[in-house]
């Protein structure tokens, strides 16, 4: 029964309820985990998940709330006895520094560590990332301040799809990754270069014509403002709702 965990919710200011946005895709052969942050051993145990089940991590763009915490997960795994490979995915431009990262904590010299494969994908739309029995994935570049990737998840068994858009302003790529998507999530952190609002999220939804829209990425604690289900509302007919952590998405 593949489903997908929202394991955070916020925009890069995070509060004791809304950890930073990331999340995992769960199925009988694979566990993919979409950006790491955190402390993300206790984010996979709070869910209920075993770390020794990730096999692969795709990172969407290297920004600070979407990769701090790739070192902790990949140190803790190995001092926790992993044997098993695990997979890494994102751009080159994403890559390439997530190799540098990790070459200043020396992690060549850990004894012992358990093999990653890195993944380098192109900044081409619809680009096959996993294709595995229980679903496929693909990702797609969109517009943020960085290279960056939205992506597309097709589930095999029920002909179900979801999209995330990541961080991005609004754009014709997320509209072509999410067209006629059971399920869109995208960011709402506010209309500014490289990210758009609740509204904005609402006029994808309503072109791509998805069935359900889900808000994340948005702001939240003292830096929360408004009311981001009628704004997307005001572009979008359909369901919305907004993203919570530990939120369980089921896909059967």
């Amino acid at each position: 029964m593949p489903k997908v965990i929202i394991l955070g919710s916020s925009n890069a200011i995070p509060t004791t309820d809304h950890e930073n946005t990331h999340m995992v895709v769960i199925g009988e052969e694979r566990m993919v985990m979409v950006d790491c942050v955190s402390n993300p051993i206790l984010r996979l145990e709070k869910a209920g998940l075993d770390f020794n089940d990730l096999t692969d991590l795709i990172v969407t763009h290297f920004h600070p709330d979407h990769v701090s915490g790739l070192p902790l997960l990949l140190m803790d795994m190995w001092l926790m006895g992993r044997r098993k490979p695990i997979n890494i995915y994102g751009l080159h431009y994403t890559l390439d520094r997530v190799e540098s990262l990790m070459g200043f904590f020396g992690w060549a010299d850990w004894p012992d560590f358990f093999p990653v494969a890195f993944y380098r994908l192109p900044m081409q739309e619809m680009t096959l990332v996993i294709d595995s029995p229980d679903f496929r994935i693909f990702a797609s570049p969109v517009r943020h301040l960085l290279p960056t990737i939205g992506l597309r998840f097709e589930f095999n068994h029920t002909n179900k799809t979801m999209a995330y858009s990541c961080d991005t302003e609004p754009c014709a790529q997320v509209i072509r990754l999410a067209e006629g998507a059971d399920i869109l999530i995208h960011e709402s952190a506010g209309a500014s270069r490289g990210h758009s609002s609740a509204a904005q999220a609402g006029e994808v939804a309503n072109q791509a014509e998805v069935g359900k829209l889900y808000l994340i990425h948005y702001p939240t604690g003292k830096y929360a403002n408004g009311d981001l289900i009628a704004e997307a509302h005001q572009r979008y007919q359909g369901e919305v709702a907004l993203a919570e952590d530990f939120m369980v998405l089921d896909f059967d």
